[in-house]
């Protein structure tokens, strides 16, 4: 399983997760508790529970490259296009705004 850290603003808010069976993503209950906590999308709002789904989200699929940019990435980093979890990590540590995306070592099972 491959999983990144999600950052607002270089705070550690969440973790993402690609599964067997789609995508995890949960909010760290250090960032729930905090009294600036602000949620990443309007679509992940703010809360305890595991938001579960069998497509990468449409938010994190929002920060992945398009065009040209991401013709680079595929052939620089041999990145597969369908490969949305793979460019997210490839891709998405320094994107436009607050949110980032950090690759997580891989657990062994």
């Amino acid at each position: 399983m491959r999983s990144a850290e999600i950052r607002i603003n270089e705070h550690a808010v969440g973790r993402l997760t690609e599964t067997d069976n789609g995508y995890e993503f949960g909010y760290y209950t250090e960032w729930l508790e905090n009294p600036e906590a602000q949620p990443i999308s309007l679509t992940l709002p703010l809360s305890h529970k595991l938001y579960i789904s069998n497509i990468m989200f449409p938010f994190f699929d929002g920060l992945i490259p398009e065009g040209w940019l991401l013709e680079i990435a595929e052939k620089n980093w041999k990145l597969n296009p369908r490969d949305r979890m793979g460019l997210l990590l490839a891709c998405c540590k320094d994107c436009i705004g607050a949110v980032s995306v950090y690759p997580l070592e891989e657990e062994k099972e």
